[in-house]
């Protein structure tokens, strides 16, 4: 079984965002929670790929007191075998320009939340390859309710593999290329 295929076993499917498919070519719609009609498009999704709403887990402040940001999580995560590369996206998307050190914990409690899952694979499915030789990208998409721009990609000098390097995309036109998103090896 492949890794995506057990995260759609285990992943309800209220905390899906389905694939969709244009003239052969697949795609996801994003929606902002906080603004309607703030959306991005990812376009040239690979055939294997789960998209999840990260922020549909509740938040551990039961447990946790939550002092360093550890309960927070991302909007999005796109876990993606294109068969040649295999990445988790983690997508955190603003309405406006967000604070960054919040972004940063976002994404963080999110790449805690892909953890958990990787270790409920190990101990529930015995998969103990379950999403290993997988590369993490870290993405912020900000200014969502603002009218529309040139999608301004800020660009960093090393490849977005932790939260602090983010890549950080300012009014996002129609559509971003997964490719975009999903980096360099």
């Amino acid at each position: 079984m492949t890794d995506i295929k057990l995260l759609e076993q285990m992943i309800k499917d209220e905390a899906k965002v389905a694939l969709e498919n244009k003239n052969g070519k697949q795609y996801v719609v994003l929606n902002e929670p906080q603004c309607p009609s703030g959306s991005v498009t990812i376009a040239g999704m690979p055939d294997n790929a789960i998209v999840i709403k990260a922020d549909s887990f509740k938040a551990p402040d039961s447990i946790f007191k939550g002092e360093k940001g550890e309960c927070k999580r991302a909007d999005f995560v796109i876990v993606a075998d294109s068969g040649q590369k295999k990445v988790i996206l983690c997508i955190e998307m603003k309405y406006r320009k967000g604070k960054p050190p919040e972004i940063v914990q976002q994404l963080r409690g999110t790449r805690c939340l892909l953890s958990y899952c990787q270790e409920i694979g190990k101990a529930f499915w015995d998969k103990q390859d379950f999403l290993k030789g997988y590369v993490y990208r870290f993405i912020s998409i900000g200014n969502l309710s603002i009218a529309k721009r040139k999608t301004r990609i800020e660009r960093q000098p090393a490849i977005h593999d932790r939260p602090e390097l983010m890549m950080k995309i300012d009014w996002p036109n129609s559509r971003i290329e997964f490719h975009q998103l999903a980096g360099k090896s």
